[in-house]
């Protein structure tokens, strides 16, 4: 393996192995600042300035009607999902005519058991109970 010497500016020359297309894996040292200088006001924190912190323009408030309208979306969508979920277990065309199951019957073995079906609708109420939870948490607001 051929080793190659690179050589950056105030450096001195460094041995690199490796082809000379792999991107540089370490860094170069960055220079050392001085410490402040500890003076009458060492205890106290240093004043910023708010200007400083946020430089562009002011940042505008989301109107009422487009949250509360995100909101309801939110949660008509988890409530169709969790009442899908309870339901699908106990559905013949979505559960027991299931192409999924009819392909691999083992999988079918363990879907036809109860406790596999009520697990899977438990998911759905858990589901709804988000949902009606996110509702009312969000309208006392």
């Amino acid at each position: 393996m051929s080793s190659e010497l690179r050589r950056e500016p105030g450096t001195a020359e460094v041995p690199q192995k490796g082809m000379p297309q792999q991107p540089e894996l370490i860094s170069s040292p960055l220079a050392t600042s001085p410490a402040p200088v500890p003076g009458p006001n060492a205890g106290s924190a240093p004043v910023v300035e708010t200007a400083d912190l946020h430089p562009g323009p002011p940042q505008q408030r989301i109107p009422r009607w487009l949250e509360r309208s995100e909101l309801f979306l939110r949660v008509m969508l988890r409530m169709y999902i969790g009442l899908a979920v309870c339901y699908a277990p106990w559905s013949r065309v979505f559960w027991d005519r299931n192409p999924l199951f009819l392909q691999f019957p083992t999988l079918s073995i363990y879907a036809a058991n109860g406790a596999v079906r009520g697990l899977i609708s438990g998911l759905g109420l858990l589901n709804l109970w988000i949902a009606f939870h996110e509702a009312i948490r969000r309208k006392d607001e």
